[in-house]
């Protein structure tokens, strides 16, 4: 929270410096300037401003260098938890004794895809997929899609989570 401050009042004072910047500039091509202001005055406001700039920039890139390492580091956890779902769907569909054709309309169904998509993607007949969904089921032991998206769903949110306080099954 500190830092989120300390980064808020940063912006500010780059934003007064820029202001400051800006500023003088436009003063000086209107010439709108009331009465000059004393050179050490101006100097040590232009080397504040300046010094403000600069951190602001230091900072910044302080600030992208640990955003980027906490996106590859979340980038690497959605890997593992992508490799370990995938191990998980595997090993269910070796317990079930799929058939690789089985295996494909499994996983179509559990990305939510239609029969008519999951017939078009194989380049065979709704009848067919239906056939494969029907015998997937079966194998499961499940009555439809839900309850085999739900079989997944519940080992994704095992009892070890925080939001588990019963089991109904």
């Amino acid at each position: 929270m500190k830092r989120s401050y300390f980064l808020i009042a940063l912006v500010f004072f780059q934003a007064v410096c820029a202001l400051f910047f800006v500023a003088e500039i436009v003063l000086t091509i209107l010439g709108a300037r009331s009465a000059p202001i004393p050179w050490q005055t101006r100097e040590l406001l232009e080397i504040g401003a300046a010094l403000g700039l600069v951190l602001g920039v230091v900072l910044g890139g302080v600030t992208l260098r640990r955003t980027l390492a906490e996106k590859a580091r979340a980038e690497k956890s959605l890997q593992q938890v992508q490799t370990a779902f995938r191990d998980h769907l595997g090993a269910t569909f070796d317990g079930w004794a799929l058939t690789p054709a089985e295996r494909d309309v499994a996983l179509f169904s559990i990305k939510g895809l239609s029969v008519q998509e999951i017939a078009d993607l194989r380049n065979t007949s709704d009848g067919t997929v239906k056939a494969q969904c029907n015998a997937i089921y079966r194998k499961a032991g499940v009555t439809g899609r839900a309850q085999l998206m739900s079989l997944f769903l519940e080992d994704l949110l095992a009892e070890d989570t925080v939001w588990s306080t019963s089991r109904t099954t």
